[in-house]
């Protein structure tokens, strides 16, 4: 379609509607300066050194829910309910549309950059002493009045919002690693305190049984005080080792309702006892005999923080060439149209709408930073080493998550062999325990035996318990490290259907709370083909 009657050149007559669309594809096709991010390296080993490959071994595994390897109902739902209702779970999700947003903003600078409609209605008094008055009263008082549209266009010949796109776009992607590590984390806390709940439970257990077998002893050296066969140091000690056993149970009170109220926040909810959601199972989760870890190589997708590093990296590998960009000239395209009247002669206001009173500037503009006194360049440089560090960063984090898988699996080795052995050393106690108060109630043998037998067999049940825990636990620190969990995710939103209602209320969101709108795709099928405005 063509605007007949414009006069003036030909580029402006024959101004077709798919000048637009045309200039969108060109700019697209232009050259753009900076580096294309390229894969550094990692440092992975070819296979986990801790590994005995009897306990843990490097074959495949399904880490999407690797908590139900314990069996446990209750971890379960209390995962189910860290995932439906964990606050840093649901901030996450909203940042996730943040950077959505971001990306819009930065798709949006791809077409013309400004846009304006414009209307107004003077009344222009002059001077009587003015230039324009010498000259003919009649311009000394008259009205105005104008509308029009104008806009500005920076060309992208250099790539520089592009470059931004790709930019925003990797920064889509580090949010969503960054919810998948949210996610990691909050399945691996919620089983970590679940295990040290029931771990603590079974501590309080113990150290009840130990009260009630002291007092006993109590009131065996109570009797033989009383038939003479027994000094009051017996009692005294009989009493001292019995209060302290009773004063251990507190202390494990507090841990464990601490514990309950860490939890608690997890799920979601006020601090409280949980005593509905604990219910239905009892006792440590048991881990299964063997465990299968994978190789190393497969951190670099599973791991979400990994993969956040290497994103951000790539970010800023595209905002090396927004900063080259301005070295070179901005080529721009502007221009105003609209219509003008006066009351002046033989014109009026009202003939405002008529062809006649048009008005319009357009045509093409360079500019060119010259002198810039270093600061762009420099801004290049600045750029450039934020890159590098950022680099330096992901081989860090590839490092640092092969630490942590193996320290993981050797706690996780070692926690066991020391559960074999405090098991035997549990039955010697009580073994020991046993002949002690039968010798002593005999007269064979004095307090003090039994008073060490007593100490051993708590201290010995106890770290048992502890090392059980520390063995569940320590499975749980594997399975952290290794970056499992957060496939429970896909498939469904990350921002809570709550969080959404309330924003779609609040502001005009478009299709951007559509979880096909905000999850990207990853670099390599993402398409090159000019994306729409987010309206």
């Amino acid at each position: 379609m063509e605007l007949r009657g414009l006069r003036g050149p030909a580029w402006v007559r024959a101004c077709p509607c798919g000048l637009l669309l045309a200039l969108v594809l060109f700019q697209w096709a232009c050259t753009k300066v900076g580096p294309d991010y390229v894969r550094p390296a990692p440092p992975v080993a070819p296979a986990w050194h801790e590994a005995d490959g009897r306990r843990v071994t490097d074959g495949p595994a399904d880490y999407r829910a690797w908590w139900r390897v314990f069996e446990d109902p209750v971890l379960d739902r209390l995962i189910d309910t860290a995932y439906s209702q964990n606050l840093q779970l649901r901030a996450a999700g909203i940042r996730v549309l943040e950077a959505r947003a971001q990306l819009g903003i930065a798709i949006g600078n791809i077409y013309p950059q400004s846009q304006s409609a414009s209307g107004s209605l003077q009344y222009n008094r002059l001077s009587n002493h003015s230039t324009f008055s010498s000259f003919s009263s009649a311009l000394s008082n008259y009205a105005q009045d104008q509308i029009g549209f104008g806009g500005n266009w920076e060309i992208d010949f250099w790539g520089k919002f592009r470059r931004a796109v790709e930019s925003a776009d990797a920064a889509l992607l580090a949010s969503v690693a960054d919810y998948d590590s949210t996610l990691v984390s909050l399945t691996a806390d919620v089983a970590t305190n679940y295990i040290s709940i029931r771990t603590l439970e079974k501590r309080i257990e113990i150290a009840r049984e130990n009260v009630e077998a002291q007092r006993e002893n109590l009131k065996i050296a109570e009797a033989k005080l009383t038939y003479g066969t027994a000094s009051e140091r017996d009692v005294a000690q009989a009493t001292t080792i019995l209060n302290d056993t009773e004063a251990s149970v507190p202390s494990l009170q507090i841990q464990l309702q601490q514990t309950k109220h860490a939890l608690s926040i997890l799920l979601g909810m006020p601090p409280s006892d949980l005593a509905e959601a604990l219910a239905g199972s009892s006792g440590i989760p048991v881990p299964p005999p063997r465990v299968a870890v994978g190789i190393p190589a497969d951190l670099l997708r599973r791991r979400p923080d990994v993969r956040a590093a290497e994103y951000r990296a790539m970010a800023q590998a595209s905002q090396i060439g927004v900063a080259k960009a301005y070295l070179f000239p901005a080529f721009s395209l502007s221009g105003t149209f609209g219509f003008l009247s006066t009351d002046l002669g033989r014109s009026g206001l009202g003939e405002i709408l008529q062809w006649g009173s048009r008005t319009y500037v357009a045509g093409p503009a360079l500019q060119w930073n010259l002198f810039n006194y270093g600061q762009l360049t420099n801004n290049v440089r600045l750029q450039d080493a934020r890159f590098q560090e950022l680099l330096v960063a992901y081989q860090n984090a590839v490092l640092t998550a092969q630490q942590n898988v193996e320290d993981a699996i050797v706690a996780f080795q070692k926690s066991q062999e020391r559960a074999e052995s405090l098991s035997r050393s549990t039955g010697s106690a009580k073994q020991s325990l046993g002949l002690a108060t039968e010798q002593y109630r005999g007269g064979i043998t004095d307090f003090t035996t039994v008073i060490v037998s007593e100490q051993s067999l708590l201290s010995e049940q106890d770290n048992f318990v502890v090392t059980l825990g520390n063995v569940s636990s320590g499975l749980v620190a594997i399975y952290r490290a290794l970056g499992g969990g957060w496939e429970i995710r896909e498939g469904k939103d990350l921002v809570s259907a709550q969080d959404r209602q309330a924003m779609a209320e609040r502001t005009n969101w478009g299709h951007l709370l559509d979880r096909a709108s905000y999850m990207p795709l990853p670099p390599e099928e993402r398409s090159t083909l000019v994306r729409p405005p987010d309206w």
